[in-house]
């Protein structure tokens, strides 16, 4: 007798390190399996406590599976000083064998590989076991047209014309990249060139995912699907899947944050949080505790020790019970803030506090997964990015979607001082004209985030249209 064939497409999803990066994978594949009909296992490398102590949450599917491949020592395999972006290439790659193992022994095998941009190499596997291989950039659509153009006309240009010369990046039917905007990886192109893990191996894949829609950059997107701009370079489907972002889940506010939140006015409050990685200078925390003070509006603030290095923690990240006042606030500013302020020490549920109506302000590291949390919950924002390609989406923040305000100066270079500050948050918070504009923006781009996702919207679309490319791989 003939065996009956398995019904459902099977997705593999690999998720490299960082909340950055595991989030969104976690919501694509919950999204696969409760709209899409997939069975999903997602493959994590993990490296720090936050991460795994989101992979120990509950599933709401027996049809989504998640495995943590185990961990690899690279410290011999990299130099302690080189990039974040060389560093992660070295885990993921380590960690293929582990994956390559768990995928072999499955009895019912993958139908389709998805990986995060760090994750291309794994690839190799996919073709061994006949698995359709397409990539998701867990980041903006621009993000994905500024590597591909980069790589496609190569390193020299970009460090000659763009870092040396600090001129705009002209990227075919979509906005330029100022040099100050630029992404770290450019600035280190000249020992280590991170486009070329990019550019080729993605234009040789099934689709590109991204985590956003079509509506919110709709002229970056028809850009890389246009032959006369970026379609001859990408040659490959685009799939706007956004925006994917963490439910309110299993976590709950603190008691005592979720008393003093009920008894502020609707959207009254500012949520000031750099992250689960981001951490500012001793002078800069300083200043932007005098500048709250100064503002006289309500806030919550996620309050780390200070590190000279924004990037102090992407690897360390965990929750800690701090008490008291720390020595890195100004003298007295718990007693001068109490009955407008909170401080919370290390951490604090996210998702939560931005959807709780007496929050109506959000000043962000600009990752972009706060940033569409941000958006679904209808909260502007202050736009202060610290790493990575969190400049860029600052200028998309400010100056294309109109929902958000950015300090003057460099915040990676120079201190914010306190006047600025205290006029950013009043601008959002309080509202002149300006502020009102981006608060009704916001609210309209909140609700075209969510007819993308309903059913007949154009990032159900997507999915769907990749649910039938594995259907017929299956059935063939």
């Amino acid at each position: 007798m003939a065996m009956t064939k398995v019904k459902k497409p099977h997705a593999a999803l690999l998720a490299s390190p960082g909340m950055g990066h595991l989030i969104p994978v976690l919501e694509l594949g919950k999204r696969m399996v409760t709209h899409h009909d997939f069975l999903v296992t997602v493959f994590v490398v993990a490296s720090d406590p936050a991460s795994t102590s989101l992979l120990k949450s509950p599933t709401p599917n027996d049809d989504l599976g998640i495995i943590a491949l185990p961990s690899v020592d690279i410290s011999s395999l990299v130099d302690p000083k080189a990039p974040l972006v060389a560093k992660l290439l070295v885990l993921m790659r380590e960690s293929l064998p582990s994956l390559r193992s768990s995928i072999a022994a499955m009895k019912c095998r993958p139908t389709a590989l998805v990986v995060d941009l760090f994750g291309i190499d794994a690839f190799a596997i996919a073709d061994e076991f006949g698995m359709l291989r397409y990539v998701f950039d867990t980041t903006t659509a621009w993000f994905l047209a500024v590597a591909l153009h980069s790589s496609s006309i190569g390193k020299n240009v970009i460090l000659e014309e763009h870092v040396k010369s600090q001129k705009p990046l002209k990227v075919p039917g979509c906005k330029s990249l100022r040099f100050e905007d630029t992404l770290e990886s450019f600035l280190n192109i000249d020992r280590f060139d991170g486009s070329q893990f990019m550019g080729t191996e993605m234009t040789k894949t099934d689709g590109i995912l991204i985590n956003t829609w079509e509506d919110l950059e709709s002229t970056t997107i028809k850009a890389l699907r246009d032959n006369n701009f970026l379609g001859r370079v990408v040659k490959v489907p685009i799939y706007p899947v956004g925006p994917l972002i963490r439910k309110d889940g299993k976590q709950v506010l603190d008691k005592e944050v979720k008393i003093w939140l009920d008894k502020q006015p609707t959207e009254s409050v500012i949520y000031v949080s750099f992250g689960s990685g981001g951490t500012l200078s001793a002078k800069q925390i300083t200043e932007l505790a005098w500048g709250l003070e100064q503002s006289k509006q309500r806030f919550i603030w996620v309050v780390r020790p200070p590190s000279e290095n924004a990037l102090g923690t992407y690897f360390t990240i965990g929750k800690n019970d701090g008490d008291g006042t720390p020595d890195y606030l100004p003298e007295g500013f718990f007693t001068r803030t109490k009955d407008i302020g909170l401080v919370i020490p290390m951490w604090a549920p996210q998702a939560q506090i931005l959807s709780h109506p007496s929050v109506g302000g959000f000043l962000s590291h600009c990752g972009w997964n706060s940033t569409l949390e941000s958006i679904l919950n209808g909260v502007p924002m202050i736009a202060w990015p610290l790493y990575a390609e969190q400049k860029m989406n600052a200028a998309l923040l400010t100056e294309e979607f109109g929902i958000a305000v950015r300090p003057k100066v460099s915040q990676t270079d120079k201190i914010v001082e306190r006047d600025e500050i205290a006029t950013m948050v009043k601008k959002i918070m309080v509202g002149d004209k300006e502020g009102h504009a981006m608060r009704t923006r916001i609210k309209e781009l909140n609700s075209s985030a969510e007819k993308a996702l309903s059913r007949g919207g154009s990032s159900y679309h997507s999915l769907s249209q990749i649910a039938k490319d594995c259907l017929q791989r299956l059935q063939a």
